[in-house]
């Protein structure tokens, strides 16, 4: 099936679909003169996908939808992840989608620095001792000190647009950067050393820090198991800034309180928001960010930067969109 055509901009409708960015407020400052509502709810999205030709979202969208958005011509997705859109059943029916890949990069990985030296420095444990008005003493056991991180190795498990943002702001401290790529070809960018996917058993033996950065996909999906985290060094660390399905969750678990990795610190977990039952909440030395790596007060602005960008790409007839998968 061909794809569906844009409408002409005085005749396009955006709905703008996310319980909590201000993708409308922002939009209205730019006075395109487009056509636009926003909703806040799975419900209220649902009761008007017949008006929409323009649909940003992330979270909210839903396969089932197609059948009832007969106007549907373009989802600019506001987040990086993809898994949660059928490109077959988009493509068959003519829906072009993008993601917002590249719109967090920066965010994304200056969060990922913030939480390497937030576990080198042990910055959780001096807030944890401030919350308790105690006043840590000089220690005398090398071992249970802060680190530096200069002469550190960072494993980047993924070394797309985040991946190597991360890699020029570990380079900036003076770390060694091995990274796992796709396609080595293509050569080591911002990392001093790149291997193979199929490599990451052999390498995270030599990481202190091990990130991982990379999509959620089936060959990713419980990437970090038993196993890789029985291969990583007992004084290294694990952050996850990619999606939580990435790690498996018990593995981690047992893996800290065992203490056979040093700590963890996690932007997502498989089951958001983390329930109250998680047993994540309790396990020693792990530190947990609400998936909010990307979250940064540029966000929107970011976002629609891409929107727009595609929508004159469609009318001006391109068939090549940014970011494009379906």
């Amino acid at each position: 099936m061909s794809v569906r055509l844009l409408p002409a901009k005085d005749k396009l409708t955006i709905c703008f679909a996310h319980v909590a960015y201000r993708m409308g407020e922002r939009f209205a400052l730019r006075n395109t003169g487009i056509d636009w509502f926003e909703v806040r709810s799975l419900d209220e999205l649902k009761a008007r996908l017949a008006e929409v030709d323009v649909l940003l979202c992330s979270r909210f969208w839903r396969n089932e939808f197609i059948a009832q958005a007969s106007r549907l011509a373009f989802i600019q997705s506001i987040s990086a992840g993809t898994d949660q859109y059928s490109r077959d059943m988009l493509a068959a029916a003519g829906i072009r989608v993008a993601s917002a890949q590249g719109a967090n990069e920066r965010a994304v990985a200056e969060h990922a620095i913030a939480m390497i030296l937030a576990m080198a420095r042990q910055i959780a444990g001096a807030r944890d001792n401030q919350a308790a008005k105690k006043w840590r003493g000089i220690i005398g056991d090398i071992s249970k000190r802060e680190l530096e991180l200069g002469g550190k190795t960072l494993l980047i498990v993924g070394m797309g647009r985040i991946g190597s943002r991360l890699a020029t702001l570990a380079k900036a401290f003076d770390m060694r950067v091995i990274a796992t790529k796709r396609d080595i070809s293509k050569g080591t960018g911002a990392a001093h050393k790149v291997v193979g996917q199929n490599d990451l058993l052999r390498v995270l033996p030599e990481a202190d820090f091990v990130a991982l950065t990379c999509p959620l996909t089936p060959q990713t999906e419980n990437l970090i198991d038993a196993k890789a985290l029985a291969a990583m060094k007992p004084s290294a660390y694990l952050i996850n800034v990619a999606r939580g399905k990435v790690v498996n969750e018990p593995a981690l678990v047992e893996a800290l309180q065992a203490k056979r990795i040093a700590g963890a610190a996690l932007d997502c977990a498989w089951e958001e928001p983390l329930p109250p039952t998680s047993g994540l909440w309790s396990v020693p030395n792990l530190l947990i960010t609400p998936h909010t790596a990307g979250e940064t007060r540029c966000y929107e602005d970011n976002v629609l930067d891409l929107l727009m960008e595609n929508l004159d790409r469609m009318w001006r007839g391109e068939t090549a969109l940014k970011n494009q998968f379906v």
